[in-house]
């Protein structure tokens, strides 16, 4: 059994802005899990904000001794040993999950969405992202955005309206707001969502700081629009810290820790009544594809992240007329290039 990495950084095609800052590039951490002449891929992608980075990555992986384990089947006790190892580190700790998952997918020969049983044909439509920017360049954003059928907005700066009445200007497609926490007082939030309740969105997410849940609760409480809880809601842990407070969640890999765990956390969160979407970071077409794999149980995908980079090294998922594709390949279905 052999474990490798290495570290890649994601180039952009546009300067990424949200309401914590600007970029345009990510880096990501590689990883490949090989036993009996298959290889399983996984990714790490680590924006700035998750707090990792490669040289952690690097640090992690280094703790990892997969040659005790006879049979990479034991998924549950793989995982919890490493998950043990140290706190944090979620995203390195997704690409071992993606790795050992596509490893044992490829083994039996089928993709992971038909070893969970589900329809391909289930797929929603994904959100294609516009980060705030100027006028000029969100135009050219939405119109580069033309197979899709739902936009979604980054907001929390100095120029919400603008950005939206400017996106209205171009379109009518229905929009998904993202605030990434920007805004901090609860009753401009509320004025904000009431008057975007009038411009054709559907939901907002993150709305406020994580570490403000009675405000966050008090605004959905009021809200004409549902709100969707990301960086309040990491683990399968988290969820029951939205009970009340959200009405649903976005599910990414990178928060999760992986397949393994996004899946427990759709499951926790249809039993409680809650919304579901399944949602990315900047990612190859690796972490995409594994994501994709679940796609068909929610309600909402946000899988967009390989279309903004420019040296996707994967090919696999893809977007057709709008809605996410799974490949057909076994495991998660990713072919490096």
């Amino acid at each position: 059994m052999k474990l490798r990495s290495y570290p890649y950084t994601l180039e952009l095609r546009h300067a990424f802005t949200l309401a914590a800052g600007s970029r345009t590039t990510t880096a990501v951490m590689m990883v490949e899990v090989e036993q009996d002449g298959i290889v399983g891929y996984g990714e790490a992608s680590m924006p700035p904000y998750l707090g990792e980075s490669q040289a952690s990555a690097t640090a992690f992986l280094s703790k990892i001794d997969l040659t005790k384990y006879p049979d990479l089947f034991l998924t549950e006790g793989i995982l919890g040993d490493i998950d043990s190892i140290a706190p944090g580190n979620n995203a390195v700790k997704a690409a071992l999950d993606i790795a050992l998952h596509d490893w044992q997918g490829k083994k039996m020969g089928y993709p992971w969405y038909r070893i969970w049983g589900l329809d391909p044909s289930k797929t929603p439509f994904t959100t294609y992202t516009i980060g705030i920017d100027t006028k000029e360049a969100v135009r050219r954003r939405v119109t580069e955005a033309g197979i899709y059928k739902v936009l979604k907005v980054k907001l929390g700066g100095e120029n919400d309206r603008e950005m939206i009445e400017t996106i209205r200007e171009v379109t009518d497609k229905p929009l998904r707001v993202d605030v990434n926490q920007g805004w901090k007082d609860r009753g401009f939030a509320l004025r904000m969502i009431e008057w975007l309740a009038s411009k054709g969105v559907e939901f907002v997410e993150q709305p406020m700081p994580k570490d403000q849940p009675d405000d966050i609760a008090w605004l959905r409480a009021k809200s004409p629009l549902p709100l969707i809880g990301d960086e309040s809601v990491l683990r399968l842990a988290d969820i029951r810290k939205a009970i009340g407070v959200f009405d649903g969640i976005n599910i990414k890999l990178m928060k999760s820790t992986g397949m393994s765990e996004a899946y427990k956390m759709i499951a926790a969160a249809r039993a409680l009544g809650m919304k579901v979407m399944i949602g990315c970071m900047t990612e190859t077409s690796c972490a995409i594809s594994a994501a994709a794999q679940l796609s068909p149980l929610a309600d909402y995908a946000d899988l967009d992240g390989a279309l903004l980079i420019r040296n996707d090294m994967f090919s696999g998922a893809s977007i057709v007329d709008g809605r996410v594709t799974l490949p057909e390949g076994a495991g998660i279905g990713a072919i490096k290039l």
